[in-house]
């Protein structure tokens, strides 16, 4: 038996289903009819109520909020959602307390805590204005 059995061409070409804990960042974001608007930027939850809010996406217009309910499937490969391009085009940007995004420049320069958070890949995350 090969490493692909199990797996039909399907599979491969759409990706693995997967949970949105699972999302990595930088993941495609594609709309109803398969066209990229977007990379994820990190995934919005609600970590009292276990409950998935939906995923920040970077575009070419900056910060954009998708909703859970937009959101058609979820894989290996990419997010794909219900929203058509005209509707992905005009996405609100992500608001409220949950609203955060990476802190990239936290990890830079020589101190220790920069070294060590480079070395081991620390996330830090900033409250977006």
């Amino acid at each position: 038996m090969g490493l692909g059995h199990g797996r039909n061409e399907d599979d491969m070409a759409e990706g693995t289903p997967i949970s949105y804990e699972a999302l990595q960042v930088g993941t495609p974001v594609l709309s109803s009819t398969g066209r990229q608007f977007g990379t994820v930027a990190h995934v919005l939850q609600i970590p009292e109520e276990d409950l998935f809010d939906g995923i920040a996406v970077k575009t070419h217009h900056g910060l954009r909020f998708v909703d859970r309910d937009q959101i058609d499937q979820i894989t290996t490969l990419a997010v794909t959602c219900l929203l058509t391009d005209e509707d992905a085009a005009s996405l609100p940007a992500p608001r409220g307390a949950l609203a955060i995004e990476p802190d990239l420049a936290r990890d830079e320069g020589p101190s220790l805590t920069a070294r060590f958070g480079r070395l081991f890949g620390r996330e830090h995350w900033k409250e977006i204005d």
